[in-house]
């Protein structure tokens, strides 16, 4: 099989391989020749579309022909453009689908003391402000040997925030770096400020809430004569309170997981991510949750979710989400379509409505459960809708916020990147697996080369389980981990 026709309705294919001039391609009974040379995971024309007329893949409308496109043409921005509009009107359809029946399963983590589940025990420092990213990561590699017995890591997360931001930039600011410090993955977090910035530490504690003082503690540079020396007696204290938890059996309902694209090409709605959406279906079956983030690739795709909001009260914080993403473009000026990127481009990707029908197929058919705001946290079990950008880093960074224990991150072009939590990397294509085996953690591509989608989402439900009982991540071994923050506004 070298095409493939997603949906009865399309009348477009997509290229599961290098395509030359005069191939004869067939599906079921279309047949075509190719008139020209096209790219793995590019579209072929399967019949004629006329000037103006609607070009359907994934069943939906992904663009408009700008001519006349004969069959066995490539339909790429040469020839199609999108349908899209700054604004949108949405209508309450629900739909249910059933969810597959999957037997209990477990894994191996860590109980916190107030009952959350975590799939890794690290210590995190935390910094207040960009100011002293210096100062923790000094403290961070003064002080490997405290990673030992049950510990499994020592890491910081810089910044260039804290000061200078105003409104809501600043709150945004808070509310990650706080919700990173309640993460279960952190078995003690030191937060670690400056001591003149506008994150103060009475505003910080304020947003924190309620904390064991055992396991998160506080350090204010300009109030020591020697950080490193106070940093690491402190550290040493988190490291005798993190490596009293032990490994042990906890239900994989317990299990909080974000799903992410980047660096897509047209084998992405195909293979990694319809993979994707068949574990978060299992897991959610199992009694977990997942989260979807990456607002504005939905647009376009919006009525593939909204149909599956469990409540009308749902639908209406998703279509707030949705069209609150919307008016930030237009605010700064932008149209809603300012995408793809130049590499989806390349991979095939054409439109953004083409990009969002393949990049909602990792939510694959279950209810969704809640809306949630940018570093909200999960509080209801089965799918949620994170309100975030596409950047990749930004919304990595708010899945982690969120409570997610790892990241399932899909890519055609592959990326090496980590979030704070355990990034998996899963290529659309066999090419990419075999060509950046120090990157990608598991391979979709051989849904394109004939592997059953339940099957891959089983084995994918498998990994899942193998990462949460330690497996570590290709971004883990490498040690990358990284946070970005969502800002929008002025910085001082």
């Amino acid at each position: 099989m070298n095409i493939i026709q997603i949906n009865p309705t399309d009348n477009v294919a997509v290229a599961l391989t290098d395509i030359m001039t005069n191939e004869e391609l067939s599906i079921g009974q279309i047949s075509v020749k190719a008139s020209e040379n096209i790219g793995r995971g590019h579209k072929i024309a399967i019949q004629n579309i006329e000037s103006g007329s609607e070009i359907i893949k994934y069943g939906n409308v992904i663009a408009h022909a700008k001519k006349d496109i004969k069959a066995g043409s490539w339909v790429h921005t040469h020839n199609a453009i999108t349908t899209l509009s700054d604004e949108g009107e949405y209508s309450y359809n629900h739909k249910t689908y059933e969810l597959p029946k999957v037997s209990p399963r477990t894994f191996k983590g860590y109980r916190r003391n107030n009952g959350k589940a975590a799939i890794r025990n690290e210590i995190w420092i935390i910094p207040t402000v960009g100011c002293v990213n210096s100062i923790a990561g000094e403290l961070v590699a003064k002080n490997q040997h405290l990673v030992t017995g049950s510990i499994d890591g020592l890491y910081t997360f810089p910044h260039p925030f804290g000061c200078s931001q105003m409104g809501d930039d600043h709150e945004q600011t808070k509310k990650l770096l706080t919700a990173l410090v309640d993460h279960p993955n952190a078995g003690a977090v030191l937060v670690l400020g400056l001591g003149c910035e506008n994150l103060t530490l009475a505003q910080f504690q304020e947003q924190l809430g309620s904390w064991d003082p055992d396991r998160v503690k506080f350090l204010i540079c300009q109030d020591v004569e020697d950080e490193f020396a106070e940093g690491s007696k402190i550290l040493e204290e988190l490291a005798a309170y993190a490596g009293k938890f032990s490994r042990e059996d906890i239900p994989a309902s317990e299990l909080v997981v974000g799903m992410k694209c980047g660096g897509s090409d047209g084998l992405s709605g195909i293979t990694a991510n319809p993979t994707v959406g068949r574990f978060s279906d299992k897991l959610i079956s199992l009694g977990g949750s997942t989260i979807l983030t990456e607002v504005p690739e939905m647009f376009g795709a919006e009525s593939i979710i909204f149909d599956r909001c469990e409540s009308k009260e749902v639908f209406d914080k998703a279509v707030n989400m949705v069209n609150a993403f919307k008016d930030y473009f237009v605010s700064h000026g932008q149209v809603v379509y300012e995408n793809p990127s130049p590499g989806n481009k390349a991979g095939g990707i054409t439109t953004l409505e083409d990009k969002s029908c393949g990049c909602v197929q990792k939510g694959g058919s279950a209810q969704i459960v809640d809306v949630l705001e940018y570093a909200d946290k999960v509080t209801k079990k089965g799918l949620n809708l994170l309100s975030g950008p596409g950047n990749d880093l930004v919304s990595a960074t708010a899945l982690t916020a969120s409570g997610a224990h790892m990241i399932l991150f899909t890519t055609g072009r592959g990326t090496p990147f980590g979030a704070p939590a355990p990034t998996v990397k899963i290529s659309t294509n066999s090419a990419l697996y075999n060509k950046k085996k120090g990157w990608i953690d598991f391979n979709a591509g051989s849904v394109a080369e004939g592997e059953d989608l339940d099957s891959a989402g089983d084995r994918l439900l498998d990994y899942v389980l193998e990462v949460a009982s330690g497996k570590e991540t290709k971004t883990e071994q490498h040690g990358f981990r990284e946070i970005s923050v969502f800002k929008d506004g002025v910085v001082l």
